[in-house]
């Protein structure tokens, strides 16, 4: 049977309130074995944890969101820390830097990404990094920082080949999300054909950036096998060596078993 992971989803956002326990179904039914919930500050983290004790197949990457670097302390970090000891957490983050929204200014999302690497490095766990609109300050600090030592994963991935490269020479996975699906979307679809399928993950980031045919609605992780699909066409490849790569990949990474 084809199966997927869903490796960057937030199932604890305010947008499944009303029918979580539906959206889980749906994706289940569309072969989606597990998901990632990813908490990026107390609330959404809190909501993380009490899934992965709720569902065996639900499991948590915990950590502080850079559009929100300006409300981040030290004691919340303690806090993520600790809960980092859970068994079903995965990884850090997600962090980075976000120089598209102005919430928090540049240096505080730099000093607060800093740290968190360096919590993915006491806690032995990879780090998921946001990035918009800051590569080249992201590439920079992963570097200084020895991230490598860690590695991680470029959630949504959106930059170019050769910046996908310099992120695997870095020991980090790239992930491909709906934005591979969207018809304008030259450089997600050039690293879906470039990049080799063992470098390459799978998510959807919702309730955001639903694949094509449903952009702009609710997204939903049982609209993964789009990415799928869409990565497989670009490739000339079944989906089901798509689907059974980027699986393995994920639960290797995640170290995650059946």
């Amino acid at each position: 049977m084809t199966s997927y992971i869903d490796t960057h989803v937030h199932l604890n956002a305010d947008q499944y309130e009303e029918d979580l326990q539906e959206v889980i179904d749906r994706a289940l039914q569309a072969n989606v074995e597990k998901m990632i919930v990813i908490g990026f500050d107390r609330k959404t983290i809190e909501r993380a944890m009490k899934l992965v004790d709720e569902y065996d197949f639900i499991y948590a990457v915990i950590g502080w969101h850079p559009v929100d670097a300006i409300d981040c302390t030290d004691e919340a970090l303690e806090w993520i820390e600790m809960l980092a000891k859970h068994p079903k957490v995965v990884g850090i983050g997600e962090t980075g830097l976000d120089y598209y929204w102005d919430k928090s200014p540049k240096d505080i999302q730099e000093y607060w990404f800093r740290k968190q690497i360096q919590l993915a490095q006491k806690c032995n766990l990879p780090i998921i990094i946001h990035n918009r609109e800051a590569t080249g300050d992201v590439v920079r600090i992963l570097r200084e920082e020895n991230a490598a030592s860690v590695g991680g994963i470029m959630h949504c991935y959106g930059g170019s080949v050769e910046t996908a490269r310099e992120c695997i020479a870095m020991n980090f996975m790239i992930s491909l999300g709906g934005p591979v699906t969207f018809k304008n979307a030259r450089q997600p679809k050039e690293v879906a054909k470039e990049i080799p399928l063992e470098h390459l993950l799978i998510e959807t980031d919702a309730p955001y950036l639903a694949p094509h045919p449903y952009r702009g609605k609710r997204n939903e992780p049982c609209f993964v096998p789009l990415v799928a699909e869409e990565i497989a066409r670009l490739k000339e490849l079944p989906v089901e060596h798509v689907a059974k790569a980027t699986t393995e990949n994920a639960k290797r990474f995640f170290k995650i078993c059946d």
